[in-house]
């Protein structure tokens, strides 16, 4: 039996990697069920002033074909405790490059008052989609 029941964790995807797939794969070792939030193109645009290359639509394919994936859901804010009243998830996984964030401090704090644990896993070093574009590029 796995320590959780429900799991998340969101993203964008794009040009998807094996850092995606080591947080995805991570995820389900610990869960019964990964819902995992794609971000939209407008939600990403809001927030990294860019365009994804590859379309929500696409991405959202993509990672609906991943196995360890069982339902993926739009990401239109980055309001993970709204996500969580929707969803009701008894844990969130992220990548560790966002640990101390201010953002992720505040929504620790929320979450452990409905009981709900953050987890969070090794970014994987060396790739990263803008990574991706650079090499591309060169």
């Amino acid at each position: 039996m796995k320590q959780y029941k429900i799991g998340y964790t969101t993203g964008v995807f794009d040009l998807f990697h094996v850092g995606h797939l080591n947080i995805l794969k991570k995820a389900k070792e610990q869960c019964d069920h990964l819902i995992v939030g794609v971000s939209t193109d407008k939600l990403v645009l809001e927030y990294k002033n860019k365009q994804p290359v590859t379309s929500f639509e696409d991405r959202k394919a993509i990672v609906e074909g991943i196995k360890y994936v069982d339902q993926v859901v739009p990401q239109f804010n980055r309001d993970k405790y709204s996500a969580w009243e929707h969803l009701l998830f008894d844990v969130m996984f992220v990548g560790d490059d966002w640990k101390g964030n201010a953002l992720f401090a505040e929504l620790e704090m929320r979450f452990s008052q409905v009981g709900v644990d953050i987890v969070y896993f090794p970014y994987t070093k060396g790739v990263s989609t803008t990574l991706v574009k650079e090499k591309i590029r060169s």
